[in-house]
């Protein structure tokens, strides 16, 4: 079983930044490809950003590249999305997966999730 507990989501006005954190627990954490994903009101959850592996290979959704930047902390078994240049298009809530493939895009290959964060982007 693996726990994942976001927070560092909130209100921040367009050109600014949020750092989220994404807490991961679990003896089997670490075999699990790390992502964050998105949902705004009324769409699809989508892909934002992965990491993977021992040399933290990393992957982002097009809209993303640039402004948003996914790492994290074996020591303290946290993912982290710097999130710069924030726009209202990236408000939605934020959730941390864990999944088996990559690049983690499909949501059919992740298998935990965490609760999620809103993130809200004013003009």
């Amino acid at each position: 079983q693996v726990q994942l507990v976001e927070s560092g989501g909130g209100l921040v006005q367009a050109g600014g930044s949020l750092r989220l954190s994404c807490a991961t627990a679990g003896r089997t954490v670490s075999r699990y490809v790390l992502a964050w994903f998105r949902q705004a009101p009324g769409k699809e959850r989508e892909f934002v950003a992965g990491i993977m592996g021992s040399e933290d290979f990393t992957d982002y959704a097009d809209s993303v590249k640039g402004r948003f930047t996914i790492t994290r902390d074996n020591a303290k078994n946290t993912v982290y999305l710097q999130m710069n240049s924030l726009n209202p298009e990236d408000t939605a809530v934020y959730y941390c997966a864990a999944g088996s493939r990559w690049p983690p895009v499909d949501r059919q290959f992740i298998h935990y999730w965490g609760q999620g964060t809103q993130v809200t982007v004013s003009t």
